[in-house]
């Protein structure tokens, strides 16, 4: 697509007279869209010149540059005075509080009453939209930064041979950085009134404040989701999660909270390998036991961090046992070596809890684990990761955790070569970057010893047992255009691939993913994800009702995700309904909290009873008790205002597609039953040929056995053709059905009965 065409669709409304009037340079440029067989050639003279230059460098750049620092200046404004409600909101509050306590009367509600409720109200639509202007503004920043590199571009192209525009360009864009603007401390400030309404807003039907119902427990368990996020997303993916999760803070200090003036830390973590780089071989093969070794510290070497020794073993079933400990840096190389095994340390735990404390027992193991570790495997720092984390929590409630690894910088830790060592070995880290205090971008790290990870790191995790209710904007994320999953993605493995590439022979899977642009059109991929899990249960609720299986469909088709409705509704004029129905199933009734799940293979309880009724009530195929059947029953679904019934759904819409293992199982079902229909066709004509003509009773019984053989053989086609046509339209009904089971058993017990009685 042309530059502008992308400049056109980017606009937002609003703000549309203040954006780079490129086709007004491209005019002075004399550039046309016409052929260039009809191109006539014009000359170019210094008059020329000096109206395009004066154009893009003063006029255009002037209104851009002034237009940003002023909206952002707006913003700021607005944030501070949304600060000053809360305060005086706060202020009034205790007032109140105080006056009644004064006059013996009973404390008010505070911030509970009406009134207050409806000034929160009114803040956080204004917050809102702060942060969704920040994101047009960061936008809008960096479509006028690219508008002026192709204009300079496209001009030093054509009249380069005289002219060159592109050097002045980059003075005055140095002098005018409108690019380059950190809006981090504004996003801190919001993060924080954002927590404070949330806090105080977030009530349950019961009027109590929506506190971490869920405390933190002993050995609880996490299901941890990474992620890629190209730059320009980035700023849009911290504004969606900050109006849900306040940005923590990396300090030694009792806030919890970020700051305005708070900036997110620097970790640096290094990490031990050997020259056969056992360890990688091991994580990338996922070996089972797979260990990981590293020194991890936040911000410089030089202001005396606290450094954390970390060894990780994985576990099955993605577990992982994980021993740390803290260590100072005059220690560390002695340690590593094996001649200090942190006897000062123990020493001080000794003389606070005393001798034979249990805590000072598990150090001293601990200390003993990893010092055997790097002695048995001879292991050496090998590799730097160093980035910028912003990781966002609500404090006291470990429901939802989520880290943010932007500035992912890998590089070259070793010592493998004696004429060329890029680490002294008499040192554990690199004096070089340590004692310079290098930051990102490492200009000074020779080439070949660096590699910059161009996407930042998202890692979401999600304790085990949290509400469908309150993942739900997480799944909304993540189902979004704004991020990339990628599975088991590793710092230590990707450095390592990526700067040893000539001493390890297996390389992980995503390596060759990184060439790819990663950004998606957030129509194109909404649409895409839920055709996905559109498809996906439906296999699963049509080959499990098939087999026998009394799972239904997860999937809830979502009336427009939050981060894509956001996304398509940036230019004016597109409407919400532009996320209409997502043409797809039925949706499932959520079963996740009123049911318990079983523990091992035996049926859950609370279920037996309402398993039992469905197998009665399955006689009659017109009448479902399946979640996906009962979801059917209760009528149309009740739409939001401005949103329509798409009509025909996408899974209707085209060919019917469905796999050959549905068919293939429908079939064999039918053989079974043919296969009863013989069988029992065979022993009744056995019968009545051995009886003989006098034998009235056993050719009787024949007889019964013969209808019992055509009814299972006419049940079983009946039943053949009526699945297939359900398989065909799709339907929401029970496959199963026990009529004819029960017939055909029933049937032989009373014969064979019969024949028993009968002989004796």
């Amino acid at each position: 697509m042309r530059f502008g065409k992308t400049l056109q669709s980017s606009i937002y409304a609003p703000w549309k007279s203040h954006y780079i009037d490129y086709p007004k340079l491209k005019l002075l440029l004399k550039e046309s869209d016409r052929s260039s067989d009809n191109d006539e050639v014009e000359e170019w003279t210094d008059n020329d010149e000096g109206a395009f230059v004066e154009e893009l460098l003063n006029v255009q750049l002037e209104k851009v540059h002034t237009f940003q620092v002023e909206m952002y200046k707006q913003l700021r404004e607005r944030t501070s005075k949304c600060e000053s409600k809360l305060e005086e909101l706060v202020a009034s509050t205790e007032k109140d509080k105080s006056k009644n306590a004064g006059d013996g009367a009973e404390a008010g509600v505070g911030l509970a009453g009406e009134s207050t409720q409806n000034q929160l109200k009114e803040v956080l639509k204004e917050l809102d939209g702060i942060t969704r202007e920040i994101n047009e503004l960061e936008k809008f920043s960096r479509i006028n930064f690219t508008g002026f590199l192709k204009a300079a571009k496209k001009h030093d192209r054509k009249r380069g041979y005289k002219y060159r525009v592109r050097p002045l360009l980059q003075v005055r864009l140095g002098a005018l950085p409108f690019n380059s603007e950190d809006y981090s401390p504004l996003l801190y400030r919001l993060s924080a009134m954002y927590s404070f309404v949330r806090q105080n807003m977030s009530k349950e039907s019961n009027g109590r404040l929506q506190s971490p119902s869920d405390a933190p427990l002993d050995g609880e368990k996490y299901v941890s989701q990474k992620f890629w996020v190209h730059p320009d997303n980035l700023l849009e993916v911290k504004t969606y999660i900050l109006r849900r999760l306040p940005v923590l803070v990396y300090n030694s200090q009792a806030s919890n909270v970020a700051e305005g003036t708070q900036n997110d830390p620097t970790i640096t973590s290094l990490y031990f390998d050997n020259q056969k780089f056992s360890l990688y071989t091991q994580k990338v093969e996922r070996k089972p036991d797979a260990s990981s070794l590293r020194l991890r510290w936040y911000g410089q070497l030089t202001k005396k961090p606290e450094i954390l020794f970390e060894k990780k073993t994985m576990r099955e079933g993605d577990n992982s046992e994980e021993i740390r400990f803290q260590i100072k840096e005059k220690y560390v190389q002695s340690f590593i070596r094996g001649e200090y095994k942190m006897e000062k340390t123990v020493q001080k735990i000794q003389h606070r809890q005393g001798h034979n404390n249990q805590h000072a027992e598990q150090f001293v193991q601990n200390v003993d684990v990893i010092q055997k570790f790097i002695k048995e495997n001879n292991l050496q720092p090998v590799l730097r990761a160093n980035y910028t984390r912003t990781a966002f929590q609500i404090p006291g409630d470990n429901r939802v955790r989520i880290s943010l690894d932007t500035n992912l910088v890998l590089i070259r830790e070793d010592s493998f070569d004696s004429e060329r060592p890029c680490r002294d070995p008499d040192s554990w880290h690199r004096n070089d970057i340590d004692d310079a205090e290098m930051e990102y971008p490492f200009n000074r790290i020779r080439k070949g010893e660096i590699s910059r990870f161009p996407h930042a790191v998202l890692e979401i995790k999600v304790r085990e047992g949290t509400s469908e209710k309150s993942r739900e904007w997480v799944t909304d994320l993540t189902d979004s255009h704004l991020v990339k999953e990628a599975p088991r993605f590793s710092k230590f493995v990707h450095g390592v691939a990526e700067n040893f590439e000539d001493y390890v022979n297996s390389f992980p899977f995503w390596l060759s993913e990184l060439e790819n642009d990663i950004r998606k059109d957030p129509e194109t991929a909404f649409e895409a994800e839920q055709e996905r899990k559109a498809k996906r249960a439906e296999d699963e609720f049509a080959v499990g009702s098939l087999m026998g299986s009394r799972a239904s469909p997860a999937f809830k088709p979502a009336i427009g995700s939050p981060v894509g409705r956001a996304m398509l509704d940036q230019s004016a004029g597109k409407a919400a309904t532009k996320r209409a129905l997502v043409p797809g199933l039925t949706p499932a009734v959520d079963d996740a909290e009123g049911e318990g799940e079983s523990d091992g293979g035996g049926e859950p309880t609370g279920k037996q009873g309402a398993h039992t009724l469905a197998g009665l009530r399955s006689l009659f195929p017109t009448f479902s008790t399946s979640k996906y059947g009962r979801a059917h029953q209760q009528g149309p679904v009740q739409l939001p205002p401005g949103v329509r019934h798409p009509g025909k759904f996408i899974k209707d819409s085209g060919p019917v597609q469905v796999e050959a293992k549905v068919w293939l199982a429908n079939q064999r079902t039918f053989i079974k039953w043919q296969h009863i229909s013989v069988l029992l066709a065979s022993l009744s004509l056995g019968l009545y040929n051995a009886a003989g003509e006098a034998n009235s009773v056993a050719r009787g019984l024949a007889v019964v056995y013969t209808l019992i053989a055509l009814f299972a053989g006419a049940w079983g086609w009946w039943m053949y053709i009526s699945r297939s046509k359900l398989i065909r339209e799709r339907s929401g009904k029970d496959f199963d059905n026990i009529l004819g089971p029960v017939v055909v058993c029933i049937g032989l017990v009373i014969a064979l009965c019969l024949n028993f009685g009968f002989k004796v």
